[in-house]
């Protein structure tokens, strides 16, 4: 059982909607002008948007773990660990409060990317 359940959820929240704020803002954003651009300005731009996409692919990841987060809160499966189904620490949750690993299984994971 985690104590800090609350407080946990509302950092979720509250980063949530900063995620929210932020995909909308890079939507509306335009990366160039419709004008006519010489090769390099076309590099640039080109250059840019691969930027913008891979931010918003990264915010948008975060977002659903976020939403993932807030629908194991409610149901109350929040801090189990969907590797090994043990608990998460609390200190870990607090200061990544969208795991769903604990920091062994994250651990193994990474090693196994490596």
């Amino acid at each position: 059982m985690v104590n800090n359940l609350e407080l946990i959820k509302e950092k979720l929240l509250n980063r949530k909607q900063e995620l929210e704020e932020a995909m909308s803002l890079l939507y509306k954003e335009k990366v160039s002008d419709d004008q006519v651009q010489d090769t390099g300005d076309q590099a640039l731009s080109s250059a840019l948007e691969e930027i913008k996409i891979s931010l918003h692919n990264n915010e948008l990841d975060e977002y659903q773990m976020i939403a993932k987060a807030l629908e194991m809160i409610d149901t109350g499966m929040y801090g189990m660990c969907m590797e090994c189904g043990n608990p998460i620490s609390e200190k870990r949750l607090l200061s990544f409060p969208n795991a769903t690993r604990c920091l062994s299984c994250q651990e193994a994971l990474e090693e196994g990317r490596s």
